[in-house]
């Protein structure tokens, strides 16, 4: 990505910005400030500025100031995000909430945890443990991701399969618009029909609509028990029509895993659980409940995926073996990342019923195009992480990727399903969403945007397609 020369931000602004947060909490020099113009994706660019904020109030006075200034705004958690989301294509001013890190209310009576956007997914999963619950979303990064990301890309993670998204696990948020006015949209109650539904809206929206302060999280029971199987195939097409039939009976799986032949070996040396050499595809499974229903849900589960390319069905029976299936699983972004720094990473998603043909489709595309291709992911949701094993510092792979995933994209629509399950858009897929959505919808899209936004200052030329 280049790098435009950045313009000098207004002295006024400086110093309203230090007396706002304090000079502590203000970056302006340049080196210091290029650690905030990337996120876990390929993109870079320089902010002017980076400031630090730890209340409401604060960000509140920041987006005002940004607002008076004209001056370009873009939302940063911890920077785990794949899509460029946080990367400030305008310079401008990076908002950092790392430092909002506090849990303001724990309230297991009404089974709900009200925390500051910069508090870690894990630090809520361990506050809300202590008190015998567990909020659902739970990503691959979440021992540092944020829950203000979480929120900002609606990131889920395994357990989705059975208790949804960060959209269906949020009861209310406290927010900033890109006006520079504070709101609070949703309830403290699980019922609510009050208004149009902001909450939901504003959840996934990449920080373009507005900058999330505090969010009001719904909290389940953690379960009673919890089992864990792997179930070995032949074949990734036997794997790929087992997780149809599990997702057709009537046990809910809460994790549904899927990796394919070439991630299996990819991570072997990373993992201390045994893989079979054989192994065309594997399936991690997990149930949860009350203990009593546990034997019958294992049976189920492998009566479902009984298939003629079935080579073996185990239960994990200790702790230890249940950490490393799940540690297998969790190695796998990161040992990509070190056979290929520079892959290409889609979160594709397709209906359930569609994933043996996406499976085919990926093989022959692979061929097709040759380049390497590697599945993993969320198969009870129909999320596929198809990663792109290329060098981006060569021409003709990175003209064979480009063209190889026009294809993907094209496969997965045809298929009904969907451009990103959990990544989201930022830059990455910016300009394939029109592929998916149709013309009034986006029309309608920018207009909310804009009602919303209407500076243009946050997270520019994000999300949606630019606008003539």
């Amino acid at each position: 990505m280049s790098e435009a020369t950045p313009k000098l931000l207004p002295e006024t602004f400086i110093r309203a910005l230090i007396e706002s947060v304090g000079e502590q909490n203000l970056l302006t020099d340049k080196n210091e400030c290029w650690n905030y113009g990337y996120d876990n994706s390929r993109g870079h660019a320089l902010p002017q500025a980076v400031v630090f904020v730890t209340t409401h109030e604060q960000v509140l006075t920041v987006v005002s100031l940004c607002n008076e200034h004209k001056i370009p705004l873009t939302t940063r958690g911890r920077g785990t995000g794949t899509t460029g989301a946080t990367v400030p294509l305008h310079g401008g001013l990076v908002l950092s909430l790392e430092r909002m890190n506090k849990i303001l209310r724990v309230d297991p009576a009404n089974r709900l945890i009200v925390a500051q956007a910069g508090v870690t997914n894990q630090e809520v999963q361990i506050a809300a443990g202590e008190h015998g619950f567990f909020w659902p979303p739970d990503p691959t990064s979440a021992a540092f991701c944020s829950i203000g990301g979480n929120l900002a890309y609606n990131s889920a993670g395994p357990r989705a399969v059975k208790y949804g998204t960060p959209r269906d696990n949020v009861l209310g948020l406290r927010a900033v618009s890109g006006a520079g006015e504070e709101l609070r949209a949703g309830t403290f109650t699980t019922k609510g029909v009050v208004g149009y539904d902001l909450t939901r809206l504003i959840i996934g929206s990449e920080g373009t609509l507005a900058v999330i302060t505090e969010a009001t999280l719904k909290l389940t029971p953690l379960p009673a028990s919890k089992r864990t199987m792997r179930a070995v195939f032949n074949d990734i097409q036997s794997a790929s029509k087992a997780v149809a039939a599990i997702m057709a009976q009537p046990v809910t799986p809460c994790a549904l895993e899927f990796i394919d032949h070439a991630a299996i070996e990819m991570i072997r040396d990373f993992s201390t659980a045994e893989l079979p050499e054989n192994a065309g595809a594997l399936l991690m499974i997990e149930v949860d409940g009350a203990e009593s229903a546990m034997n019958d849900a294992v049976e189920s589960i492998q009566n479902a995926a009984s298939n003629d390319g079935l080579l073996n069905f185990n239960e994990a029976t200790s702790a230890e073996e249940i950490a490393a299936l799940w540690a297998t699983r969790k190695a796998l972004s990161p040992a990509l990342r070190k056979v290929a720094p520079k892959k290409i990473n889609e979160d594709v998603v397709v209906p359930v019923s569609h994933i043996p043909e996406l499976i085919n489709g990926l093989e022959k595309l692979a061929s097709q195009h040759d380049i390497k291709i590697v599945n993993f992911g969320h198969a009870g949701n129909g999320n596929i992480h198809v990663n792109l094993l290329i060098d981006p510092d060569d021409p003709q792979q990175m003209k064979a990727a480009h063209e190889c995933l026009d294809d993907v994209f094209t496969l997965v629509l045809k298929l009904e399903g969907s451009l990103s399950g959990e990544h989201g858009v930022g830059i990455e897929k910016r300009d394939y969403i029109a592929r998916e959505l149709d013309k009034t919808s986006l029309k309608l899209m920018h207009a909310i945007r804009l009602q919303f936004d209407p500076n243009k200052i946050l997270n520019q030329d994000k999300t949606l397609p630019i606008s003539a």
